[in-house]
């Protein structure tokens, strides 16, 4: 339902994008607007890591739908691509494109060029108050936009300096990368490698170290490592996206990406629909689940399949990519079919419901159906190879010469 607000007073759990995103129009709207963010800075969460948004959710260029909500994207930096290397799981290399932008690669942390810092700029801009360090009831809040709580997933990756060119490379390989994929991106001489893990793995730095080594035999890097950086996903779908008054937008609303781990279009995107339903101009509950459950529904049923198969189902996927793109002459259409909802989705959504998802009923009163760190298989049991080892003692000496880590390695 479309509420009717009368307080100009406005409160937002958590400094992220979606927060930051809501602060900023609401702000500009005449609220006063107060944000509460428990670290110490927006984009302290992260480590000056890469990330993209992606341009197949949408029909509509992202950065146009920014511009259009009133947000400079001038005020922090991305690269655009339209093309990748895509590796298959047999390290054949295939190469999807599009005339236009596929996707944009940001920076994430605590340094001026950033995303994050760029929002904040225009959220303190627009007058809205950002109060760090500070604990604030979710109950207390209008507009909850808090981090990931649970473990559904976790990323572990290098930074280092590199001569290598700018690049965007997806690996699909099963052993490296348990249930999912590894990627490297190069920007301006800096590089990150980085290995997702849907399957739970006790020592698993050594999936890095695998992949590192992988990257390095094929790629001319020239890599010195500046820091190992890590993270983790919560993977969910709420029954309600408004509860008892208050909105639930990015992570902290299951508004991620179960496929591959995107999430920062949906968090924005649902970060300015609940300024806007604050407002009075739409219904956010209605909005988001014609808008966005899709997508997110779309991308679990896609995470279901591909948590049933190995190598050889990656191996068909980029086979199935490369032949669209033959055929149509683009390599996006592939990606936007695979979230495009269907009569075969939607029959396979109560299986997948069921198969892959568990109840849960959170301490706000919320229920929500959240995907558990799965168990590892017996195809994740092998010895690391003789240059994952080297790679490995080379960062240990690195690490005791003040190189950082922010994740643990014993257990994922």
């Amino acid at each position: 339902m479309i509420r009717d607000i009368v307080s100009d007073e406005v409160h937002i759990l958590g400094a992220g994008l979606s927060g930051l995103a809501a602060a900023t129009i609401l702000a500009r709207s005449g609220k006063d607007v107060h944000v509460h963010e428990i670290r110490k800075d927006s984009g302290a969460r992260f480590d000056g890591d890469f990330q993209g948004i992606e341009n197949w959710t949408g029909e509509v260029d992202f950065f146009d739908e920014l511009a259009e909500w009133g947000f400079d994207t001038n005020e922090f930096k991305s690269d655009a691509f339209g093309i990748i290397d895509l590796i298959h799981p047999d390290d054949v290399v295939t190469h999807p494109e599009t005339d236009g932008v596929a996707f944009r690669v940001v920076e994430r942390g605590t340094s001026g060029h950033t995303i994050d810092q760029g929002f904040k700029r225009m959220a303190l801009e627009s007058g809205a108050k950002i109060h760090y360090g500070t604990r604030k009831p979710p109950e207390e809040c209008d507009i909850v936009a808090a981090g990931p709580r649970e473990s559904s997933a976790v990323a572990y990756g290098e930074i280092f300096e590199t001569s290598h060119r700018n690049i965007v490379a997806f690996q699909l390989n099963d052993k490296l990368a348990p249930g999912a994929y590894s990627y490297l991106i190069i920007i301006d001489g800096i590089g990150l490698i980085c290995t997702c893990l849907w399957r739970k793995q006790r020592n698993s730095g050594r999936y890095l170290d695998e992949t590192i080594a992988w990257y390095e035999e094929n790629y001319d890097l020239n890599r010195k490592p500046i820091k190992r950086v890590g993270g983790k996903g919560d993977f969910g779908l709420p029954t309600k996206y408004e509860h008892e008054g208050r909105f639930y937008v990015g992570e902290a609303g299951g508004l991620q990406d179960f496929m591959w781990g995107f999430g920062m279009r949906y968090a924005i995107t649902s970060g300015v629909l609940s300024a806007k339903a604050i407002l009075g101009e739409l219904d956010y509950e209605k909005e988001i689940r014609g808008r966005l459950v899709p997508l997110v529904r779309a991308s679990a049923i896609n995470r279901f399949l591909m948590n049933r198969v190995g190598d050889r189902g990656f191996k068909i996927v980029a086979n199935q990519w490369m032949r669209d793109q033959r055929r149509k002459g683009d390599g996006l259409s592939f990606m936007r079919w695979l979230y495009k909802p269907g009569l075969i989705r939607r029959a396979l959504w109560p299986i997948v419901k069921i198969g892959m998802l568990r109840k849960k009923i959170l301490s706000d009163g919320r229920v929500v159906h959240r995907m558990p760190f799965r168990k590892p298989l017996n195809r994740d049991i092998w010895e690391p190879s003789e240059r994952a080892r080297k790679i490995r003692e080379e960062w240990d000496s690195v690490r005791k010469g003040g190189g950082k880590l922010s994740f643990q390695e014993s257990d994922s």
